[in-house]
């Protein structure tokens, strides 16, 4: 029997809401069973959406003249090489004890954001060299990006992860950090993108002769 037309227009939302519920449970404990595998997913999937959104939204490309290289390979460092590192760091911040919450806090943040993210940084950008064949161009990019990238990393993620460290469940905060990351990888990838076309037009001007 058919429900009645009062009930059906709750029919469709009360499924979805099921459904999100069941998928949340069923990735939470793939996060707890096997966090490699599932926070490296996340990863590739955030960094690979983050390229489209700046492509998109920010450098407003359209479909036809989409990069799906680049696409593919922020993908590629999302899953193989953002993923694995950013899992075992959690993982090694979780394993440190310190004496009060508070201080648990205040020392993760600073490792996370004093002693990674220089790094992460500038491995970003010699990696996305090295992946587009170009790995003599690192040193440049890192030159012109590095100083604006790590302020800004700073503005969003030192706020971002105060509150991670402070709120959020352990086997979680990798997944937080994921979804700020979705929006401000954008960013930075449309910076990248912007430096390697002022690469192409610097290439094409033709050198004075002596």
């Amino acid at each position: 029997m058919a429900a009645p037309d009062k009930y059906r227009p709750y029919l469709g939302p009360r499924l979805l809401l099921s459904l999100m519920a069941s998928l949340f449970r069923a990735y939470n404990a793939l996060l707890i069973r096997r966090p490699m595998l599932a926070q490296c997913g996340t990863a590739a999937l955030l960094f690979g959406t983050g390229d489209i959104i700046a492509q998109q939204l920010i450098e407003k490309k359209g479909l036809r003249r989409h990069d799906f290289t680049r696409t593919v390979r922020l993908t590629f460092y999302g899953g193989a090489l953002f993923g694995p590192v950013m899992t075992w760091w959690y993982q090694f911040l979780n394993r440190i004890q310190f004496a009060s919450p508070t201080r648990a806090i205040v020392y993760r943040v600073w490792l996370d954001q004093a002693v990674l993210t220089p790094f992460a940084v500038g491995a970003f950008f010699t990696c996305m060299s090295v992946l587009e064949g170009v790995p003599q161009e690192a040193y440049p990019r890192i030159q012109a990006a590095y100083v604006p990238t790590i302020l800004r990393n700073w503005g969003v993620f030192i706020p971002t992860q105060i509150i991670n460290f402070a709120l959020v469940p352990h086997h979680m905060r990798f997944v937080v950090v994921s979804v700020v990351s979705l929006f401000w990888s954008g960013a930075v990838n449309a910076r990248q993108a912007k430096l390697e076309q002022e690469e192409k037009e610097h290439e094409k001007v033709p050198m004075k002769m002596v």
